[in-house]
């Protein structure tokens, strides 16, 4: 059965203009059209639809969406990994959740959490042994080793809940991007790559895109050095050359 516009908005509970504008991005075209011009929808373009709307609430750009969906798989295997995806959310904010009660029944009784035990909700994962020093014998007579030792000194716990989240929802992003098979040289990798770069500039030091190139090409050789940027348990095989390839490609579209 095929669906006017209005019927297929009122069906998702999006908007008509939200409609109009992912047929313009050709993000989801409709079946086709009757005589006097207007959209028809069919069934395939409602499960699309559904696709869309549950990859933009993980948190997926409108063009990364777009490579996912068109980079191959049936509707099983996005809603399998769409699943996961939304499982390892629900396992973070059980942990924050957890952490809040304490910290709640704490404050009640008037006892006092340690440290170490206050910060446990806003990540488990701790450096590799011995990197803090090797990475300041390597950098740290740069002007970027002062500027992160800088800013670290000045960020509140829930700047670095802030900056945990964002990068477990980018390392999200980019394990789906690889699972579908998007080529670390298509566009909504090197915009992942992109927003990387920019996310160490914001929260570390100064980076540009020569910069970024030559990190993460550490991190396809290094294994301590892709530790820092994604957990062990996280990485899928072949993620430091993925992402060495993606900045590369994003460091040349810079015309760098």
């Amino acid at each position: 059965m095929a669906h006017s516009v209005g019927e297929m908005a009122r069906l998702a509970g999006v908007t008509v203009r939200m409609l109009h504008h992912y047929d313009e991005i050709g993000l989801l075209s409709p079946a086709g059209r009757n005589r006097a011009g207007h959209r028809r929808y069919a069934a395939a373009d409602l499960e699309r639809l559904q696709q869309i709307l549950f990859y933009r609430e993980l948190g997926f750009a409108l063009d990364e969406i777009g490579a996912l969906l068109d980079g191959g798989g049936d509707a099983a295997t996005h809603l399998r990994r769409q699943r996961d995806l939304l499982g390892e959310r629900i396992r973070r904010l059980q942990d924050m959740t957890a952490a809040v009660e304490e910290a709640l029944q704490a404050a009640v009784v008037g006892l006092t959490i340690p440290a170490e035990q206050r910060f446990a909700a806003f990540g488990r994962w701790r450096p590799p042994a011995g990197y803090a020093d090797a990475a300041e014998r390597r950098w740290g007579d740069t002007r970027q080793w002062a500027q992160a030792k800088q800013r670290m000194a000045g960020y509140t716990a829930d700047d670095l809940r802030r900056m945990q989240d964002e990068t477990e929802q980018w390392v999200q992003r980019l394990r789906a991007l690889m699972e579908a098979g998007v080529p670390a040289d298509a566009p909504a990798a090197m915009d992942l790559a992109e927003e990387h770069r920019l996310a160490l500039h914001r929260w570390w030091f100064d980076c540009d895109h020569a910069l970024h190139r030559d990190l993460a090409a550490l991190g396809a050789t290094r294994p301590e050095q892709l530790a820092m940027l994604v957990r062990p348990e996280h990485q899928l095989p072949g993620m430091g050359e993925y992402l060495r390839d993606a900045a590369a490609a994003n460091a040349a579209r810079a015309g760098t």
